[in-house]
C-alpha cells in the first residue's frame, strides 16, 4: 500500500520534516517514490509548503495519508472526504 507520510530530517533537537509518497513497508527515513512537501515545526507559526495538485494525484491513485500527514494536508488547504 502506498502511504503519503512524513519524513524526519534535520540534527539533534532540531527536527525538519518532508512529506512524502512511500510504500508501507519502507522504513520512515528509508526509500520513497516523490516529495510532495515539507513541514518545519520550529518556525512560529509552523511552515507547512505542501504540492496540493501532487497531492491529490496520489490520493486520487490510493495513497493513504497518515493521521499526522492528513491533519497537515488539511491546514495546507486541500479537503479531504471522510468515509
Amino acid at each position: 500500500m502506498v502511504k503519503i507520510r512524513l519524513t524526519r530530517m534535520g540534527s539533534h533537537k532540531r527536527p525538519f520534516y518532508r512529506v512524502i509518497v512511500a510504500d508501507s513497508r519502507e522504513r520512515r527515513d528509508g526509500r520513497f517514490l516523490e516529495i510532495i512537501g515539507s513541514y518545519n515545526p520550529l518556525t512560529e507559526p509552523s511552515e507547512i509548503k505542501i504540492d496540493i495538485e501532487m497531492a491529490k494525484k496520489w490520493l486520487g491513485c490510493g495513497a493513504k495519508p497518515t493521521d499526522t500527514a492528513k491533519k497537515l494536508l488539511e491546514k495546507a488547504g486541500l479537503q479531504l472526504q471522510t468515509a
